[in-house]
Parts: C-alpha cells; structure tokens; sequence
C-alpha cells in the first residue's frame, strides 16, 4: 500500500489531525509546523517551522507483535536516514537516539495509537535544532548538531519513511540498541540490570524482585 501525503503550513499536532479526519481513510500528514506537537505519555513535543520532520499515517494494523510496531517503525526511519552519516540508534522502546561525545542524545520519538483495526503513528525527528531541556536525563538534540550531511528535503524524507513503513513485518536491526545486557537501569517504580531485549519487544530485566519483563505501555521513561 502507497500513502498519499498531505502536506499542512500550521496544525495543532498531525496525529491529532488524523485522528479527527477518520473520513481521510490512509493517508499520511506532515506539517511544518506543530503548536501542540505531541511526545508518549501525553508529553508535550515541541516542533517549531523549520526545526524538524513532523508526520502521522494511518495505515492497516501490521501483523506483528504489538510491542514490535514501534520499535519495527523507528528501526524503518533508522534506515532512511543512514545515509546521513551519522550512527543512530534504537533506545527501548522505541526512541532515535544517537551518541554525543560520550552522551546519549534523544533524536527523535514516535507513538502509536490503535483504533478498529487501524493505526495511527506518529513521528518526530530534529533535524536543524532540538530544544533545551536542561533536566532530561538523555537531552535531545538534532541530526545537523550531530554532523548529518545530504539529508533531502523534508517531502522527501517522508516519502521515504513512509514507503519503508509499507514492510514493517519485515525486521530492521539499527546499528545499535541500548540498553545493552549488563546495563544498569532506573525507571519510576523500580530499577534493575539489562538482560537483553525480548522478541516481542519487551525487555528482560533482573530487578530485586526477580527477574522482570518490561513491556512499553508500563515504562515510560528508561535512563541509565
């Protein structure tokens, strides 16, 4: 299946978009600019004109693992963006990060939202500049900070994605995950070590109380 993309100057948040437009069918949206862009866990995703790739689909629910979707989704968009030259990687769940002098960096994020058999994702990637949230653990920061060269124009870049989201049951390794197994980990409500990533995209961790599978829905900020 091919995506048709509409293209908005102005838009609250894509996904809302789509959301409000279920007579659209499966279509793609990519805006600008976003005022009330959107981050998991109702987190608010600042996306100001220029600053970055701001684009929702709606498409048939892939036929895979629920907790693989997003992660399947971002490893797509890792792959586009090779060419760039710069490393990215897939942060549990489903976050683009990449290395920054010794630091890990938050790229770009994505969510997901299942509605009859339909999904609604939702992408974010900072490509000329990333906000200043001093306080994250793991700040954010943009793909030119980082060095990226030859990236196409955002139309472009889209079409890319979204052709690479027509297989997503096909599986994408990125150049690297973390955590990797051995790593120490917190999150809100507990902490652990890495055992290593599951197939259905849950992640194994021993915690004090044993040992603990973390799914997405249940974890929504994993630091080291």
């Amino acid at each position: 299946m091919s995506f048709s993309l509409l293209r908005l100057a102005l838009v609250d948040s894509t996904q809302s978009f789509l959301i409000r437009h279920p007579e659209l069918g499966f279509c793609a949206v990519l805006a600008d600019h976003q005022s009330a862009g959107r981050g998991r866990a109702g987190n608010r995703w600042e996306s100001p004109s220029g600053a970055g790739l701001w684009l929702s689909v709606r498409m048939p629910i892939p036929a895979i693992p629920p907790g693989l979707v997003l992660q399947q989704a971002m490893a797509a968009v890792i792959a586009v963006l090779a060419p760039c030259g710069v490393e990215l990687g897939l942060k549990w769940p489903n976050d683009l990060v990449a290395w920054k002098a010794g630091r890990l960096v938050k790229v770009g994020g994505i969510l997901g939202e299942a509605k009859g058999g339909q999904l609604i994702l939702g992408l974010g990637i900072n490509l000329a500049s990333a906000p200043l949230l001093p306080d994250r653990r793991i700040p954010p920061a943009a793909l030119m900070e980082l060095g990226a060269v030859g990236l196409p124009s955002r139309e472009v870049l889209a079409l890319r994605i979204l052709a690479a989201w027509e297989t997503l049951e096909i599986s994408g390794m990125p150049a690297f995950r973390w955590p990797v197994a051995g790593e120490a980990l917190s999150w809100v409500g507990g902490l652990g070590l890495c055992l290593g990533w599951e197939g259905d995209g849950r992640l194994r961790v021993a915690t004090p109380r044993g040992i603990e599978w973390l799914s997405a829905g249940e974890v929504n900020s994993l630091v080291g």
